[in-house]
């Protein structure tokens, strides 16, 4: 029988297609180490792969099972560069810090595919990616952005697409432009989580599932992580919960909001050859985003559906029918063979929340959605940190992040009204 994450509806598609998921023992009892990990997705299984290969003694508690969250549920694009994009970034930070961080997210996706590629993990990656608007006011924004990013940026990899350029990649009609990005793509992304776990489990990192962190406190020298199996006392430690902080600590739950995400899979299109014939993934240009791409069997998975409570819906497929209809009608009768959710981190910028939260306790979330790549790369930088080696991470650190207007407490209902015209909007 399969797992049901009692943090996340359904059953996806990647759980019953990753192969074997390996589990690991709940904390037995209190112990001490150098690092103390909280969260068992990218982020924290990277920081503790890479620390526990350089001798660090790291120990990584997950109140579920690793994969549970937004790492192992996701749409699996990588995309390229920040969720802001460069104009945006510019504006605020100048050119410099702007490809600065343009660069940090390329670095990321190469780190992303090394990795697979040195541990001869297969994670199903496929290249190309299309961005589209079913907005033809947005054509020269779109030129632009190519041009900006061949000439300022040193990234040639974007193909400007008029409408029949993206009905001919899509197979459909729906969509009025867009541009194709060769130099990105889309993976599988529970293959990568257990890829990420059993090699920090090899590396020698203690990795321990429902243990559920209760309280973080800073005890003299010490940080004590209470969990619902024992104590762990730390030098340092790295909150990596993401959209599930809870009330864990107070900071991140202020500038990190979960909203649930559900995500949709069909039988093989194997009478529609037309529907994205050459295999890229794809996201439209709506506030609330629709993204989709086929899986290796020839599956659509289709996903854009939110809700900005922590509530699961009763009927995930249906809304997620009604979305794949509008982009696709001639699959109106196809069945939906897997539909689940979950729940994405997000702030209130879109841009990465890292902050050391109190003296020796840096949390990382809040990737707003662009985080196969950057989930990976911050758990990855946070070990180079402790290390003393990369300051890349202080990239995200000096970004300006404000909290939610009225903090955790009031967040949900500020952004339901807010997100709720932005979805009347993207219907304009």
């Amino acid at each position: 029988m399969a797992w049901q994450s009692p943090i996340s509806p359904g059953i996806s598609l990647y759980e019953e297609t990753a192969g074997p998921r390996p589990a690991f023992p709940p904390l037995g009892g209190s112990r001490s180490a150098d690092v103390a990990i909280i969260g068992g997705g990218f982020t924290g299984l990277n920081a503790a792969l890479h620390l526990a290969r350089h001798g660090v003694d790291v120990v990584l508690v997950d109140g579920c099972r690793f994969g549970d969250g937004a790492s192992g549920r996701n749409g699996g694009q990588l995309g390229t560069g920040q969720r802001n994009e460069v104009d945006e970034l510019e504006k605020l930070l100048g050119y410099e810090r702007a490809k600065a961080l343009f660069d940090m997210a390329e670095h990321a996706k190469r780190a992303l595919l090394d990795f697979a590629r040195s541990e001869a993990l297969d994670i199903d990656y496929r290249p190309g990616h299309l961005s589209v608007t079913h907005k033809q006011a947005c054509e020269r924004d779109y030129r632009h952005y190519v041009e900006t990013l061949a000439n300022r940026y040193d990234y040639p990899h974007l193909t400007y697409l008029d409408r029949e350029a993206v009905e001919a990649k899509l197979g459909s009609r729906h969509y009025a432009l867009g541009i194709e990005d060769g130099g990105t793509g889309h993976i599988h992304p529970m293959k990568l989580v257990i890829g990420l776990a059993n090699a920090a489990a090899a590396a020698g990192a203690a990795l321990h599932e429902q243990t559920k962190a209760n309280r973080i406190v800073r005890k003299g020298s010490k940080i004590e992580i209470e969990t619902s199996q024992g104590t762990i006392r730390a030098d340092r430690a790295l909150i990596a919960c993401n959209g599930h902080i809870g009330t864990l600590e107070p900071k991140t739950a202020d500038h990190v909001m979960p909203i649930r995400s559900f995500i949709g899979a069909t039988l093989p299109l194997t009478d529609f050859p037309e529907v994205l014939p050459e295999g890229q993934s794809v996201a439209d240009s709506r506030f609330v985003v629709r993204y989709f791409r086929k899986s290796p069997d020839g599956r659509l998975l289709f996903g854009g559906r939110e809700a900005y409570t922590a509530d699961s819906p009763k009927d995930l497929a249906g809304p997620i029918r009604g979305q794949i209809t509008q982009v696709y009608p001639q699959l109106k009768n196809v069945e939906i063979t897997h539909a689940w959710g979950g729940s994405v981190g997000i702030t209130l910028p879109r841009r990465p929340f890292v902050r050391e939260v109190m003296p020796g306790v840096t949390s990382i979330g809040g990737y707003s959605g662009h985080g196969v790549m950057l989930a990976n790369y911050c758990g990855r930088l946070y070990a180079q940190s402790v290390l003393g080696g990369s300051h890349e991470l202080d990239l995200l650190k000096n970004l300006p992040v404000p909290p939610f207007p009225g903090g955790r407490h009031f967040r949900s209902v500020l952004l339901f009204v807010a997100l709720s015209w932005y979805a009347m909007r993207d219907k304009l």
